[in-house]
């Protein structure tokens, strides 16, 4: 600490350092511990770098200047009137995020598959009468141009303020050599081409507004996950889509975000009736040698990961709930929000770490539990020399 007291960079890295603090405690208006979590990790590397006072304190102090003045807004606007398309309104994040943005007072138009389905049935009886359920199938042109029509008539003249493009699909989660390829073309479709063309349709009203576009993408689009070859690609499309729309809207005064939550449970798993489908299709396609080498106990096993992952995955929706709102109401929202336990971290070794490193990481944190035969013969054939 003399060294510090004795030291005019040590002091210009000090007072940096409080500075820094002080702006993320104040901007983060949440618990008490989730403040004293910022200020702790905001403190321990700048202390760091005082004690040591090496070459790295100047770039410590510019980057701790520069966060504090460009720290995620967390000033909200208004709700006031205004209104946001919500597509995948059925279940899940889109349900929860009906309701929670009905709650508030906006204008909600809720998207949904099924008009007549129990999702449809209970925005209706348990919101507002300013919620107004439309049927929207994103894959159909035909359904999002009559959306598009019966939600310019409402707003008439006044602009809409959000789309949320949250409509979205699993598929079942197999080895990519093993996904038929019209998994992949679903995924597709619904994920990332519904996505475009919905937001294609609605950008007239959201240039009215300067309005927000977020997209609902996942951990899986911005990282490589086992199981997740189709699902994975179909979202990393939506993320690189967001990202050029970003840039693109971005003279038009519009705000584009993605959102990348880690596992919640949202039911997008599907159903066992569906599992059965989805199952019987993938064997049925799978050449004679592919299905050889992989085994039987290998291939029926796949259904034990969909069984496994609801509880593997977090209930409680409000994180995501929470970044989607910041997302259409701050005055400055963030490009990409990573809501959940551990979206962030993969995400960080991903981009900073050697890939050798990140596959070892996934194969320890996703470990695949069954082996294909083919190995398991080949691993007992070495032992066994």
């Amino acid at each position: 600490m003399d060294a510090v007291a004795s030291s005019p960079l040590g002091w210009l890295c000090a007072g940096a350092t409080t500075l820094f603090g002080v702006t993320m405690l104040c901007r983060a208006q949440r618990s008490p511990l989730h403040k004293a979590r910022v200020l702790l990790w905001s403190l321990l590397p700048a202390l760091l770098c005082v004690a040591t006072l090496g070459a790295g304190v100047g770039l410590f102090v510019a980057v701790c200047l520069l966060c504090s003045a460009f720290l995620g807004d967390r000033d909200l606007l208004p709700v006031g009137d205004r209104a946001v398309l919500i597509t995948g309104s059925d279940s899940g994040i889109g349900h929860a995020l009906a309701k929670y943005l009905d709650s508030l007072g906006f204008v909600v138009f809720a998207g949904v598959l099924n008009k007549d389905g129990p999702g449809a049935e209970e925005l209706r009886r348990s919101c507002s009468r300013r919620l107004c359920v439309l049927q929207l199938d994103v894959t159909s042109t035909t359904q999002v141009q009559e959306a598009f029509l019966t939600v310019s008539e409402k707003l008439q003249n006044a602009g809409l303020w959000g789309v949320v493009n949250n409509a979205g699909i699993l598929g079942f989660p197999a080895d990519g050599e093993l996904l038929p390829m019209s998994t992949y073309r679903h995924c597709m479709e619904v994920n990332f081409l519904g996505a475009v063309q919905v937001s294609k349709t609605f950008l007239p009203l959201l240039r009215k507004s300067q309005g927000r576009l977020v997209n609902m993408s996942s951990m899986a689009g911005g990282i490589p996950l086992p199981r997740y070859a189709a699902y994975g690609a179909s979202k990393a499309a939506l993320s690189m889509f967001s990202g050029v729309m970003r840039q693109e809207l971005s003279k038009w005064g519009i705000k584009v975000t993605a959102i990348h939550p880690s596992g919640f449970r949202t039911g997008i798993e599907g159903t066992a009736e569906q599992w059965d489908q989805q199952e019987k299709e993938l064997m049925e396609n799978l050449p004679a040698d592919t299905r050889q080498a992989y085994g039987e106990e290998y291939l029926l096993g796949l259904r034990n990961y969909l069984l496994l992952l609801p509880s593997l995955c977090a209930p409680d929706l409000s994180p995501v709930l929470g970044s989607v709102l910041h997302a259409l109401l701050a005055r400055s929202p963030q490009g990409l929000y990573t809501p959940g336990r551990g979206a962030y971290i993969p995400l960080c070794i991903f981009c900073c770490f050697p890939l050798w490193f990140y596959d070892f990481f996934i194969s320890k944190m996703l470990s695949a539990g069954s082996v294909p035969r083919e190995l398991r013969t080949s691993g007992e054939e070495g032992k066994n020399l």
